[in-house]
């Protein structure tokens, strides 16, 4: 009976206390969380769309950035490609909340769903996630 009280007690120490007397601490759990589907906005005054348009394929990934100074729009935020280049905005109507979420120093980002051209602009359908 005294050797499985020991057991116990080695085992919970581990648990506690890790390999050799260090805590144990878990890894951090990253993933990414849907957050909404909706549509670059702007994209028809993109000067180069023709030329960018080509490359965009459905599940790229495009980083979004804040443009708090926008004279447009306080909650501005600007989608662009993975090399930098500008698509368009997050649309006015859904840019609120992810706005606060990045001023808060949230990482968001969006992948393509799909695009089809419509004269000189472009529709490109995507989701926006939360990286956490």
């Amino acid at each position: 009976m005294g050797e499985l009280t020991r057991t116990e007690k080695k085992d919970l120490v581990s648990l506690f206390h890790g390999n050799q007397g260090y805590p144990a601490v878990p890894q951090p759990f990253e993933r990414d969380i849907f957050l909404l589907g909706t549509y670059i906005a702007g994209t028809f005054y993109i000067e180069n769309m023709d030329e960018i348009e080509p490359g965009l394929q459905e599940d790229d990934r495009l980083n979004l950035f804040r443009e708090p100074e926008n004279p447009y729009d306080k909650h501005a935020i600007v989608v662009k490609t993975i090399s930098g280049e500008k698509l368009g905005y997050i649309p006015r109507k859904d840019n609120l909340i992810f706005s606060r979420l990045m001023d808060a120093g949230k990482m968001l980002f969006a992948r393509i769903i799909s695009k089809e051209k419509q004269g000189r602009s472009v529709e490109i359908r995507i989701k926006v996630f939360l990286h956490e």
